[in-house]
């Protein structure tokens, strides 16, 4: 566990803001920040962000940025570009990717299905919800009914299966 330094909040280990206070908990320069790309064999791979993505993806990026922690690489995906994403992993043949492929990161063992869940970034909220995953999806440890849409909040933890993501959302 890590305290936090400002309000002494217990976060779990790995976690980039105290979920309390808000609070940075690690040194701004040790976070490598990725945006998605497409790799030549048709899989997702993390590939890096660039400065501005467009006009407007640059000034809504102003209002509202929401980005994925996972807890256990140190990984973080800035969602840029459009409102709604899907998290999960690729597999060979699979008609449908997911917008997050997690399969570098364990994701099979870890019991992430292969289009575990999808975000929705509305009015400046993240929405999550659990695409029918087979191993469930839970958010602060509490299990989501699949199907339905639940509000996230900067900091929670994102359980697909046992695979973790911790929310972060800056400028709401």
């Amino acid at each position: 566990m890590i305290q936090c330094p400002n309000c002494n909040h217990q976060e779990m280990e790995g976690a980039l803001f105290c979920s309390e206070c808000g609070a940075q908990l690690v040194a701004q320069g040790s976070v490598t920040t990725h945006s998605i790309g497409r790799a030549s064999g048709g899989l997702e791979t993390p590939q890096p962000a660039p400065a501005i993505v467009s006009p407007a993806v640059a000034e809504a990026a102003e209002e509202t940025m929401v980005s994925l922690y996972l807890v256990e690489s140190g990984q973080v995906f800035d969602l840029v570009g459009k409102s709604e994403f899907t998290i999960g992993r690729a597999t060979k043949g699979q008609p449908i990717l997911p917008d997050i492929d997690l399969s570098d990161y364990d994701a099979y063992r870890q019991g992430v299905s292969r289009l575990h869940a999808g975000l929705r970034i509305l009015n400046k909220r993240l929405m999550i919800t659990d695409l029918g995953s087979s191993n469930g999806t839970r958010v602060n440890g509490q299990k989501i009914t699949p199907h339905l849409e639940y509000p996230l909040n900067h900091g929670d933890i994102i359980a697909l299966g046992k695979f973790k993501i911790q929310v972060l959302i800056r400028g709401h």
